[in-house]
C-alpha cells in the first residue's frame, strides 16, 4: 500500500525522534566512561537506564492513552516537551562523584547520574514513537488500521543514528558540539510531534471516536500472552549486553563496539516487523541451529580472539531475529498497541537489568552469555504440547544431552594440549560433535536446546587452561581469577582473558618481576636508567594501575611508592599474601608502599604538585584503553605532579590497538619528547621464565631527562600520522587506532 502525505509526516517524525533516542546513547556513555574506569560495566549500566526510560516512556504513552482523550494527551505531551528544553543541553555532574562507591559498586551512582542529567528529555523522546503510532490510528488515514510500519521506521531511525555515531559524529566532532546539536534536534523533534498532533486535531470529528480498529472483548490480552511478550523481548536484550561485554572486555570499551551489537539488535526488529519479516523466518530457522552449535563449542573451548567476532555477531543476529519474529507474529490489533510496546519495553529492561546489576552481584563469572544462547534455543524453537507429554518423554530428552556433556568434558580437557596431536584430535572431535548435535536433534526442539546447554555447561565446569582456579570474583569492573599453574609453579591474575601479572612460587624467583615488567624488558631498562635519580632520599613514584603489584619489585629502601587503583577487588588480591607478595616484600625492603583507591585522575589530582620522579600508567583493564588517562588534560595533570626532570611511562601492551601514533600526537601536543620500545621477540628461555612481549612508551620534557634511552636503538621515535588530532577530554576516537592483526607489533619492529 502506497504511503500518504500523513503517513510520510508521521514516518519522518517517528524516524527523527528515534534517531535522537539512539544518538544520545553513545554520546552519554562516552561522557561517563572515563569517570568509572573505562569498563564495559559503564555501557551496561547505561543500557539499563536507556531500557528503563523506554519502559517509563511506553508506560506514559499507555496510561495517557487509556486515561486521557487525544486532545488532553497532546496538550500534556507538548507542555512536557517544552519544559524539557529548559534542562538542555545535558550536563553530567561528575564532579560530585564520591571516592567510595559502597558495597553495591558504581552502578547505582552511575544510574542516578543518568537520571538526573538526561532522564527528562530521554523519557519524552522514548514516549514519542508509541504516541505517534497511536495518534496515527486516529488520523483517518487509509493505513491507520495497521500502524506497525511506523515501528519499522522507528527502528530504522535508531539504526541510522547508531551507524552515524562511530562513523561520522564521533570522529568529526567534540562531545560539546554533539551535546548542543542534540539539544537542537530535540527541539526540531518536538515541533514535528506537535505538527502531527495538529493534523490529527484538525480531523476533530474523528479524533474522539473509537479507533479505526476497535478493541473487542476477544482481543483482550491474557497473562500468558503478556508473559510471552516479556520473555521474547528479555532474552535478546540480555544477549545484547552479554555479547557487548564479551567483545569490549578484550578489545576496547568504545562507541564503535557498543553500537555494532546494538545495531544488529535493532536490525532484527526492523526485519521482524517490516513487510519482509516472514521471508527471513525459514532461512533463519534453518541456519540458527548450526550457528548456535558452533558458538557453543567456541565458548566452551574458551577461544577468545577478535577473529571470532563475526561468529558471535551472526549467531546473535539469528537468535534475536527468531525471538523478534515470534513477537511480530503475536502482535495484537492496533487498539492494544501501547500495551504491546509496554510489554516489550518491560522485557528489555528486565534483560538488561539482569546483566548489568543482578548477574555481577550473584555470580562470580559471566554466565549470562551462555545462558542467553541456551534460553534463545528454548524460546525460539518451543515445542507445542511437550510438557503435557509426560515425565517419561521429557526424561528421554535428557539422555542425549547427558552423553554430550560427558564427552565435552573429555574434549575440552584437550585444549590444554591443543598444539599436540591429542589436542588437535580433541578439537576435530569437538567440531564433529557440533555437526552431529545439529543433525541428530533437528526437529526435536527441547533435545536440541538441552544439548546446546550441555555443551555450554561443560565449558563452564571444565578446568581452566592456565591452571587451577584458587580465587574468583566479579564486580562492576569485570571478572578476576587467580590461577595456580602447577607445571610452571606460578600464581597468575587474569582479568577477562588477559594476564595481569604472575609471581613464581620458587623462593629464588619470587622477588623477580615477570610478564610485561621484567628487568630485561622496556620498563626494567627505564628503571635502570633512572636508578641514580630514584636512589635520592625521598624519591617518589606513582603507579596508575595495581595488578598484582609486580612493579613494586623495583622499589628501593627509602623510596615512596603510591599505587592508584579503581577496583577494590584487585587491591584485596594484591594485598593478600596467600596469592602475591610483591607489595609486602617491597615494604620489608624499607620502601613505603601506599595504595589509593578510586579513579586515578581524581585521586592523583589531590597529590602535591612536583612530587613524583616517575609516573607509570599501567591501567589497561583487560585490553581496554583508559581514554581519559591519555587525554591532553590528563597529561597536563601528570606534568604538574612530576618533579623537574620527571618521566612518564605508558604500558601500551595490547593485542588490538596500535597506539604508537597516538603517543606521537599526544607528546607533540604537550611539547614533550617521546620514545617507544617494542619488546616482542622474547627468547624461549626468557619466555619459559615468565617474560611476555610488551610495548612501552616514555615521555619527558627533554632528551636529557631520559638518560641511556635516547641513544639506545631499541627505543624508537613513535610513528607520526599526518592529520591526526590530539585527544582531549572532549574529543577522542579510539576506533581509528583499532587493528586486527595479532602480529602487528612484530611486523612493526622488523
Amino acid at each position: 500500500m502506497k504511503s500518504t502525505p500523513v503517513g510520510w509526516l508521521f514516518g519522518i517524525a517517528t524516524l527523527a525522534a528515534s534517531a535522537l533516542l539512539f544518538a544520545v546513547q553513545p554520546m552519554i556513555g562516552k561522557m561517563l566512561l572515563p569517570h568509572f574506569g573505562g569498563t564495559p560495566g559503564v555501557w551496561n549500566t547505561c543500557m539499563v537506564f536507556f531500557q528503563a526510560m523506554l519502559l517509563a516512556g511506553y508506560a506514559y504513552a499507555h496510561l495517557t492513552t487509556s486515561r486521557l482523550g487525544f486532545r488532553g494527551q497532546a496538550v500534556v505531551h507538548g507542555t512536557l516537551a517544552a519544559a524539557a528544553l529548559l534542562v538542555l543541553p545535558i550536563v553530567v555532574p561528575v564532579d560530585r562523584l564520591p571516592s567510595d562507591f559502597g558495597a553495591l559498586g558504581p552502578a547505582p551512582r552511575l544510574f542516578g547520574l543518568l537520571v538526573a542529567a538526561a532522564g527528562a528529555p530521554f523519557f519524552l523522546i522514548a514516549a514519542t514513537a508509541p504516541l505517534l503510532q497511536r495518534w496515527f490510528t486516529l488520523s483517518g488515514d487509509r493505513r491507520a488500521h495497521d500502524p506497525y510500519f511506523l515501528y519499522a521506521a522507528s527502528n530504522t531511525g535508531n539504526l541510522l543514528a547508531l551507524a552515524a555515531y562511530p562513523l561520522l559524529i564521533e570522529p568529526l566532532s567534540t562531545l560539546g558540539w554533539q551535546n548542543r546539536a542534540w539539544a537542537w534536534g530535540f527541539a526540531v523533534s518536538a515541533v514535528l510531534t506537535i505538527v502531527c498532533a495538529v493534523v490529527v486535531w484538525a480531523r476533530s470529528p474523528r479524533v474522539e471516536a473509537p479507533p479505526v480498529d476497535p478493541v473487542e472483548d476477544s482481543d483482550r490480552v491474557g497473562w500468558a500472552t503478556l508473559l510471552d511478550w516479556i520473555v521474547l523481548a528479555a532474552i535478546p536484550s540480555s544477549w545484547l549486553l552479554a555479547v557487548t561485554t564479551y567483545a569490549t572486555t578484550d578489545l576496547a570499551s568504545m562507541p564503535l563496539l557498543w553500537t555494532i551489537p546494538l545495531g544488529v539488535y535493532l536490525a532484527t526488529y526492523i526485519l521482524a516487523f517490516g513487510a519482509s519479516g516472514t521471508r527471513w523466518k525459514r532461512g533463519t530457522e534453518a541456519v540458527f541451529p548450526w550457528l548456535a552449535a558452533i558458538l557453543a563449542l567456541v565458548l566452551s573451548a574458551g577461544f577468545v580472539n577478535a577473529y571470532w567476532v563475526p561468529l558471535h555477531a551472526l549467531t546473535f543476529f539469528a537468535g534475536a531475529l527468531l525471538c523478534h519474529q515470534r513477537l511480530a507474529e503475536s502482535r495484537p490489533p492496533a487498539g492494544r498497541l501501547t500495551l504491546f510496546y509496554l510489554a516489550i519495553a518491560l522485557g528489555g529492561v528486565l534483560g538488561s537489568l539482569f546483566n548489568a546489576i543482578v548477574a555481577p552481584l550473584l555470580f562470580d563469572r559471566m554466565i549470562e552469555y551462555p545462558l542467553a544462547v541456551f534460553l534463545t534455543c528454548l524460546a525460539a524453537f518451543r515445542e507445542p504440547g511437550l510438557w503435557a507429554a509426560g515425565f517419561r518423554r521429557i526424561a528421554r530428552e535428557l539422555i542425549a544431552p547427558a552423553a554430550v556433556f560427558g564427552l565435552m568434558l573429555i574434549l575440552i580437557a584437550g585444549r590444554n594440549v591443543s598444539d599436540s596431536p591429542v589436542g588437535v584430535l580433541a578439537l576435530m572431535l569437538a567440531s564433529g560433535l557440533g555437526v552431529l548435535v545439529v543433525w541428530k536433534t533437528r526437529g526435536r526442539p527441547l533435545r536440541f536446546a538441552l544439548t546446546i546447554g550441555a555443551v555450554l555447561l561443560a565449558g563452564g565446569v571444565a578446568p581452566e587452561p592456565g591452571g587451577e582456579v584458587i580465587h574468583r570474583s566479579r564486580n562492576f569492573f569485570g571478572t578476576l581469577r587467580v590461577l595456580h599453574d602447577r607445571r610452571a609453579e606460578v600464581y597468575r591474575l587474569i582479568h577477562g582473558s588477559t594476564l595481569h601479572g604472575q609471581q613464581s612460587l620458587e623462593a629464588s624467583r619470587r622477588a623477580e618481576p615477570s610478564t610485561y615488567f621484567t628487568r630485561s624488558g622496556p620498563i626494567g631498562g627505564l628503571f635502570e636508567s633512572l636508578d641514580p635519580a630514584l636512589r635520592r632520599a625521598g624519591s617518589r613514584v606513582a603507579i596508575v594501575g595495581l595488578g598484582t603489584g609486580t612493579l613494586a619489585c623495583y622499589a628501593q629502601p627509602g623510596q615512596s611508592w603510591t599505587f592508584y587503583e579503581i577496583d577494590d577487588a584487585v587491591v584485596r588480591i594484591a594485598e593478600d599474601p596467600r596469592y602475591f607478595s610483591y607489595l609486602a616484600d617491597a615494604r620489608k625492603r624499607g620502601a613505603t608502599v601506599e595504595i589509593v583507591e578510586g579513579d586515578a585522575r581524581l585521586r592523583l589530582g589531590a597529590a602535591p604538585d612536583g612530587g613524583y620522579r616517575l609516573i607509570v600508567l599501567d591501567a589497561f583493564s583487560s585490553d581496554a584503553v583508559p581514554v581519559h588517562l591519555l587525554s591532553r588534560e590528563a597529561i597536563a595533570l601528570y606534568r604538574r605532579k612530576l618533579a623537574p626532570g620527571g618521566v612518564l611511562a605508558f604500558n601500551l601492551s595490547n593485542r588490538y590497538l596500535d597506539l604508537d601514533p597516538l603517543m606521537d600526537r599526544q607528546a607533540r601536543d604537550a611539547g614533550l619528547v617521546c620514545r617507544i620500545r617494542y619488546d616482542v621477540d622474547v627468547p624461549p628461555e626468557e619466555k619459559q621464565a615468565g617474560k611476555l612481549p610488551s610495548i612501552w612508551a616514555v615521555m619527558a620534557d627533554r632528551d636529557a631527562d631520559l638518560p641511556g634511552l635516547v641513544d639506545d636503538l631499541r627505543w624508537q621515535l613513535p610513528r607520526h600520522r599526518p592529520g591526526s588530532i590530539a585527544w582531549t577530554d572532549d574529543y577522542s576516537n579510539l576506533g581509528s587506532y583499532l587493528v586486527l592483526r595479532s602480529r602487528w607489533a612484530r611486523d612493526r619492529v622488523k
